[in-house]
């Protein structure tokens, strides 16, 4: 399959920009799908009212261009070393931008920011699966319409600029894709379907904008970006880029999903990121959900129709593991967190459950807040720190649960990716939960090689997904040990911990 001018590049190296909530990384694999070179960025967070989350999409392009004139120059390769290059995102953070002079017209709103919460709750008028059927999302200020709403009704003179063509709107993806195919100078104002699908405003049907869903939304139309396929030739980059065929756009998650080789239904991968994300792909089939999941697009070749997964959707994973170390200080490094869990035989029975943006699928309660459950004097630092972790499991759980119901399928095993998956603890517990087998690849940064995979799909540089999961290789394999009884208590105590949240607003 190659959807591009294979003979751009004679080599077989492909980059992929990976921007995440956290930090912005440039990555380079070979045809292998191993990494020739890395280099990442962080980017401030900013929390300017309780709620709110907020990144400088100017300093996310800064460490974007950083990020790929180290890397290059850090392997001793160039640009037209390159045959593609890929995007993939956070998704649902919003930028507003000057397409004159490709300023920010404004802080992006991030995916976990809640501000929106009064414009949901307007557009559901009590209905929170009003928009469902047509975009397979229920209205929650996670999606990044009502955020688009938002900036028009609080950024002074935004609208007008909107509506005269002098402001561009667009997730993350939408915002690189445009600065790195030229910005002010001719730069592509658009959009994959992966992304489009989780503003609240694509029909899945149709993957266009639906003008009833824009216009409930007060959107003008023009501020949007052009929706098109997640892989095929989007544009050529400029700079550090010149010439390079840029040629594939997939969120996140739906990268790691194609990155993790899960290219046919009933396949399922779970990163462990900011948040964690479940994806089970659904094949053709745009499978509604009647337990609180996602149905969203997984990705689309150009010329061909599109594919889809279910998704369950936590807002806090590594965040949680953040939170212990920034806001209460039990630890000093992400990466003591094991350890510190270990100083204990169990969870003491106290649960953690991290709702500081509300809880996400399958409750989709924005007005949940975060408990500690189950505290007596015996609990210490080692329960807090065992709590945090098991948190991310126990979500993943009720995800899988949820998905199970939905598709009828029961998963034999779960491909792992993300940044916690380098604990050993947390993977066995939660292969203790699930009792199935979780696995582990040797390349766990998935998301980026998802988009690379994508990217270099286009160009020629792999020919069809049989080659893609071919590179597959299994680094680390988890197998269940606990009793079902014993996996029964924990489920039921972790509910009972989550009950509390709820009845708390």
């Amino acid at each position: 399959m190659s959807l591009g001018d294979a003979s751009v590049s004679d080599g077989s190296l492909v980059g992929a920009v990976d921007q995440g909530t956290t930090s912005t990384r440039f990555m380079i694999f070979d045809e292998t799908g191993s990494v020739v070179a890395s280099t990442q960025r962080p980017h401030a967070q900013h929390f300017p009212q309780p709620g709110w989350v907020e990144h400088d999409a100017a300093e996310i392009l800064t460490n974007t261009w950083a990020v790929i004139d180290e890397t290059l120059s850090s392997a001793g390769l160039s640009a037209g070393d390159l045959a593609a290059v890929g995007i993939t995102n956070q998704r649902e953070t919003l930028v507003a931008w000057d397409p004159a002079t490709g300023e920010p017209l404004n802080r992006a709103i991030v995916w976990q920011d809640t501000r929106t919460n009064g414009i949901v709750s307007r557009l559901a008028d009590g209905d929170p699966d009003r928009f469902r059927a047509v975009t397979g999302l229920p209205l929650a200020t996670y999606f990044s319409g009502p955020k688009a709403t938002w900036l028009l009704e609080h950024v002074d003179g935004l609208r007008a600029r909107g509506e005269t063509g002098q402001a561009l709107f667009g997730t993350i993806d939408s915002w690189l894709l445009w600065n790195l195919t030229g910005g002010p100078d001719g730069g592509r104002h658009a959009t994959d379907v992966t992304n489009a699908s989780r503003t609240l405003m694509m029909d899945l049907r149709t993957l266009a904008w639906d003008p009833d869903l824009v216009a409930a939304m007060d959107i003008p139309l023009a501020i949007l970006p052009e929706i098109v396929p997640s892989i095929g030739r989007l544009g050529t980059g400029v700079g550090p880029l010149e010439g390079v065929p840029i040629s594939s756009i997939l969120g996140d998650q739906q990268a790691a999903l194609f990155g993790q080789g899960c290219h046919s239904p009933g396949e399922a991968k779970n990163t462990y990121g900011t948040g964690c994300f479940l994806l089970m792909h659904t094949g053709g089939d745009a499978v509604p959900s009647t337990h609180g999941l996602l149905t969203t697009v997984a990705s689309q070749v150009a010329g061909e129709p599109p594919t889809f997964a279910l998704e369950g959707s936590v807002a806090m994973a590594g965040a949680t593991i953040q939170w212990l170390r920034d806001e209460m200080g039990v630890i000093d490094d992400a990466s003591e967190v094991e350890a510190l869990a270990r100083t204990v035989d169990d969870n003491g029975d106290v649960y953690l459950v991290p709702a500081f943006s509300g809880l996400f699928a399958p409750h989709w309660r924005s007005d949940a807040r975060g408990a500690v459950v189950g505290l007596t004097r015996f609990a210490n630092r080692g329960h807090l720190a065992r709590a945090a972790i098991e948190a991310t499991a126990f979500q993943t759980q009720e995800l899988l649960a949820a998905m199970r119901a939905d598709s009828g399928v029961d998963l034999t095993e779960l491909r792992v990716d993300g940044g916690m998956v380098v604990n050993d603890l947390l993977m066995q517990f939660q292969a203790d939960l699930l009792n199935v087998d979780v696995l582990r690849p040797v390349v766990v940064e998935t998301t980026a090689l998802g988009a690379a995979y994508a990217a270099g799909l286009a160009e020629g540089v792999w020919a069809d997904l049989a080659d893609i999961r071919t590179n597959w290789q299994e680094g680390g394999r988890w197998q269940a040990a606990m009793d079902a009884g014993e996996r029964a208590r924990l489920t039921n105590r972790w509910s009972q911990a989550v009950q509390r949240t709820l009845d708390w607003v």
